[in-house]
């Protein structure tokens, strides 16, 4: 059973975004045409010919595929749930539609641009990144597209098909042994080599300042300032602090909701403040057994856990009923969003993040032999029978 813990006092907690002296960009008016800017990018409202402009000859410039990161679209979810009370909604961002298809093109972006400039990364160096799996597939993307070698370190629960994305951009990819922490070894080789740039996505504050510039910004103005909810599972942190930092600072009311796998430390750590022990979940890419520098939890007001069997089922259940293909973490948000929404009276805007695509997981969650294995129950009887407009599954407030 879901529940959802708030903090009644958030702000003791964890690294501020604005320490870094990140400003948040202005939110600038919508335009007749109804495009808004964004920094120097452009959020479509209608339509993507505005992507394309005639050059300099008359040539038509079109996009590369480094040029379509973010400013993804907002899907309505709430007929997932047909019993919240009037006027609350539930939409999901399909950062599944960005060109590595995870939003974690957004922070190697931001990682690699910052280091390029600062003189810390420069052509004939190698660049090494441990992950659970996106961000190292999303770091073999742009070093192929930048000219770096790559060499990527995850842990045997990366799935078959990131693991084979991560070689087919070219880049090394090593998997952690038994006693090895990959995080650890990320470090360990950078250090060992000097002409190697360690992305350090769990400390590296240009992880949620990807967000915080982009993600956020794109939310607020295509919910119209309407968002009241953000809900999100962390690994790094980077996408809840980012986003969440944002939000708090264009609208001080919207509230943050970290959605974490039942096992994770960080549910504990927000009840207690203490680190607590860490149990093995299967869902990939969110929770922790660690606070990962990038984890800003003093914007945080409240935790959803979220069991394996309820972020699978939900994955089955969007495929099935809104033809929506993603990952255990995107089942995982929109379960724990459904969970926050049914508390909540009109009107009332959650946001979730559709983090990556299913594809990515064809010999896990969507293989029959693979939830047998784990004793996960995704049948057609058991996502049919997964009501969520029950309220078996209500949340409950600290």
């Amino acid at each position: 059973m879901s529940t959802v813990t708030t903090n009644p006092s958030a702000g003791v907690l964890g690294r501020k975004l604005g320490d870094t002296g990140v400003v948040p960009p202005k939110t600038k008016e919508l335009r007749k045409d109804g495009d808004a800017d964004i920094g120097d990018r452009r959020i479509q409202s209608d339509s993507t010919a505005e992507m394309y402009s005639v050059g300099i000859g008359g040539m038509v410039q079109y996009p590369r595929a480094a040029d379509l990161v973010g400013n993804t679209p907002l899907l309505d979810l709430t007929a997932l749930c047909p019993d919240l009370a009037p006027g609350v909604r539930v939409l999901g961002k399909a950062e599944y539609m960005n060109p590595g298809f995870s939003h974690k093109d957004r922070i190697i972006r931001s990682i690699l641009t910052k280091a390029e400039d600062e003189g810390k990364l420069y052509k004939g160096m190698t660049v090494v990144c441990a992950s659970s799996g996106n961000t190292g597939a999303s770091c073999a993307m742009m070093c192929s597209m930048r000219g770096y070698k790559c060499v990527v370190i995850t842990s045997p629960k990366c799935s078959k098909e990131k693991c084979d994305s991560i070689r087919a951009y070219g880049a090394k990819l090593l998997i952690s042994g038994p006693g090895q922490d990959y995080m650890q070894m990320e470090t360990d080789f950078a250090d060992a080599n000097p002409d190697w740039f360690s992305v350090n996505q769990y400390d590296n504050l240009a992880n949620p300042e990807a967000h915080f510039k982009t993600t956020g910004p794109e939310i607020f103005q295509q919910t119209c300032g309407t968002v009241t909810h953000f809900v999100m599972a962390g690994s790094t942190g980077g996408t809840i602090s980012g986003v969440g930092g944002y939000l708090k600072r264009v609208k001080p009311s919207v509230k943050i909701m970290l959605a974490d796998p039942v096992g994770s430390v960080f549910t504990n750590f927000f009840k207690t403040g203490e680190l607590g022990e860490g149990v093995k979940f299967l869902v990939e890419g969110v929770g922790k057994g660690n606070i990962p520098g990038c984890l800003n939890m003093s914007i945080v007001d409240g935790v959803v856990p979220v069991a394996d069997g309820d972020a699978f089922r939900m994955c089955y259940t969007l495929a099935q009923s809104e033809g929506i293909f993603v990952g255990g973490s995107a089942g995982l948000n929109v379960h724990a969003a459904i969970e926050v929404a049914k508390t909540l009276e009109g009107p009332a805007t959650v946001v979730t993040l559709l983090c990556d695509l299913g594809v990515k997981y064809l010999s896990k969650i969507y293989s029959d032999d693979w939830l047998l294995e784990n004793g996960i129950d995704c049948s057609a009887e058991s996502v049919a029978g997964d009501d969520t407009s029950s309220s078996s599954n209500s949340p409950r407030e600290r």
